[in-house]
């Protein structure tokens, strides 16, 4: 039996922190590894397909240097039949790999997850700057 979806969700927000240290393992880990998915990112570009959603997570995750900060603020959450999601906010210091300091953001986000053999794997990911 897979992983209930809830203990999943903290392994998804420990994800995130390694993300935002540069080290895009983890979310690579617990993404769809082919087949559909796509990836609606913060600055409006759309990449679909599983190996081009884990190319570009993996070459995004190269901007972020390691000091940074981030948790997730759940406003929704659930999983039925097969299919989880979660929504809500994604708030964040991050230490950027070209520039001094920490730079603040706060996302908008909305992610799916489909249940496999081998657990959750995120299939939908859309951020936005919520401010």
């Amino acid at each position: 039996m897979a992983q209930d979806f809830n203990s999943f969700m903290e392994a998804r927000e420990a994800a995130a922190r390694e993300y935002m240290q540069g080290r895009p393992e983890a979310l690579l880990a617990i993404s769809v590894e082919e087949g559909q998915s796509t990836f609606y990112d913060p600055m409006g570009s759309v990449t679909a397909g599983a190996v081009a959603v884990k190319n570009t997570n993996e070459h995004s995750a190269a901007r972020f240097a390691p000091g940074g900060t981030t948790h997730f603020e759940i406003l929704d959450q659930g999983a039925a039949g097969g299919i989880g999601f979660w929504t809500g906010f994604q708030h964040a210091e991050v230490c950027l790999a070209d520039e001094d300091g920490k730079t603040s953001m706060t996302l908008r986000v909305t992610e799916i997850f489909r249940e496999t053999e081998s657990g959750w794997k995120l299939i939908h990911r859309h951020a936005s700057r919520a401010r």
